[in-house]
């Protein structure tokens, strides 16, 4: 494997980042880092931007969900071209063949579709959300260095 100069600088650059994170760990700065990074993390966002990644109204729920919101109605239309080439086939049965396979797999995509739209729900609805996940470890680091 040949190493580049951007590789050789993205390797120092983690090894760097490796030691100083374990230089804040060690020294006992890490209350004040995490409570900066939380602080820092809450400035950075915008006005009206979710805050949780995974909650009911979290950012990956909203973008699974359009995402398979788009593959069902490409599905839907898969299935109304298959269903005009079935109809405009005019008997010929290689045409017809490729009808009922577009119809199959647009039929299969929907299905499918379905099934990760309720499973991607039901793993999201499961996961907790992030700001109980930061309550939860700001109270672990308070009940930790008093």
């Amino acid at each position: 494997m040949c190493y580049n100069d951007s590789m050789k600088k993205n390797v120092f650059k983690l090894v760097l980042a490796i030691l100083i994170s374990g230089f804040v760990m060690l020294s006992g700065f890490s209350t004040v880092s995490a409570l900066t990074l939380q602080e820092g993390a809450e400035a950075a966002r915008c006005d009206g931007c979710p805050r949780d990644l995974f909650g009911n109204k979290g950012v990956f729920r909203e973008v699974t969900n359009t995402i398979l919101y788009i593959v069902g109605i490409i599905a839907v239309i898969m299935l109304i071209i298959g269903g005009i080439k079935y109809v405009i086939s005019g008997g010929d049965s290689k045409k017809v063949t490729d009808a009922k396979n577009t119809v199959l797999y647009a039929i299969i995509g929907l299905v499918i579709s379905f099934l990760a739209f309720a499973i991607v729900n039901f793993v999201i609805s499961a996961l907790p959300s992030s700001e109980k996940q930061a309550e939860e470890a700001a109270s672990l680091i308070q009940s930790i260095y008093g």
